[in-house]
């Protein structure tokens, strides 16, 4: 039975920058899915659970996910395009590849590569177009050039209607844009960043681009793996076997949890919870926060939050604390990500 796209009075839809795709405000994250033992995490949900959520969201509006190949050995792409099956053509979904490293640098030229990751990620979608395809971080080890023709190649055999790129500084997202735009090249139109109210790095200077050129910003751990939607003291599953979550976060938790506090604050005068808070605070930087979810009550927080208006003062008085944070994840290992050819 084929269901109606859900544009809901309390959900809010954009543009995705230049492109010609219309999002629901928050993105709904699928690194939570897939067969736990296929991959780097071990909190993940099985099918029948995924199914659940992702009907949840769609039902509250949310039309916009986001998956990657590397995600639970690419068993999360076949959980999501399983569950929205039925709303395909309304729904947009995109969906990262890995850059080559190690052997793969001597298998595959970068557009074999490009090609060979996209041809699977169909599959295990079971689509035959990706609405948004994102290279999930910089590619140290392939010219700029070879890059964005792959990606261009892949727009012009009608595989992908757009394509973005996550993990990387904004000199490396001008410098591509200006070599897609000089030799007629499909150009990225998003940017998934890490970036929430304990990481606020990108304001430096890659919002700034982004806001300059309509690059949509689509961040990742908008809720800095769950700390930004409970108190210090709480934990879940999540929290407690996310080794890669503690290497991002546990090193400044003590100036995090300022922070943190003060959305409790925020939300317990405004009666609403803390997820709603720290989502709203970051629609007010960003096109779509891409927040994860491993039970239908994440869904209804994140739903809320795109019909929540903070005043100025109160974004103030959520940001006020904040300090400066070291690099960390993808961007802080680039320095040795480039290999030898």
């Amino acid at each position: 039975m084929h269901r109606k796209r859900p544009f809901k009075a309390d959900m809010k839809y954009t543009k995705l920058g230049n492109s010609d795709l219309t999002v629901s405000r928050i993105c709904l994250g699928c690194m939570g899915f897939g067969e736990a033992e296929k991959g780097m995490h071990k909190w993940t949900l099985p099918y029948e659970e995924t199914k659940k959520i992702i009907d949840h969201a769609w039902e509250n509006g949310i039309t916009f996910y986001d998956t990657a190949m590397a995600y639970q050995g690419g068993t999360s792409e076949e959980f999501v395009g399983r569950a929205l099956k039925d709303v395909r053509t309304q729904a947009v979904i995109a969906t990262k590849y890995t850059p080559r490293r190690g052997e793969l640098l001597e298998q595959f030229s970068g557009r074999e590569w490009i090609e060979k990751c996209l041809n699977d990620s169909l599959q295990r979608l079971g689509t035959d177009y990706i609405d948004l395809y994102i290279m999930h971080s910089w590619d140290y080890n392939t010219p700029v050039y070879e890059t964005m023709a792959g990606l261009n190649d892949a727009v012009k055999a009608g595989k992908v209607r757009a394509i973005g790129i996550s993990n990387c500084y904004a000199w490396q997202l001008a410098k591509a844009n200006a070599l897609a735009e000089k030799n007629g090249f499909a150009k990225f139109v998003s940017i998934q960043s890490h970036y929430n109210l304990l990481a606020r790095e990108d304001e430096r200077e890659l919002r700034s681009l982004c806001l300059e050129d309509n690059i949509a910003m689509t961040p990742y751990s908008a809720l800095a793996a769950g700390r930004l939607s409970r108190l210090p003291q709480e934990t879940s599953k999540r929290l407690e076997l996310d080794a890669y979550a503690k290497y991002k976060y546990d090193a400044t938790a003590e100036a995090d949890e300022k922070v943190i506090m003060r959305v409790h604050e925020l939300a317990e005068r405004k009666g609403v919870s803390m997820t709603e808070i720290s989502l709203a605070w970051l629609l007010t930087k960003v096109t779509a926060p891409v927040a994860g979810a491993t039970k239908t009550s994440h869904i209804d927080g994140a739903a809320k939050a795109a019909d929540l208006e903070l005043s100025r003062e109160e974004t103030d008085y959520l940001e006020e604390l904040y300090v400066p944070h070291a690099p960390v994840g993808v961007l802080a290992q680039s320095t040795w990500q480039k290999q030898p050819r």
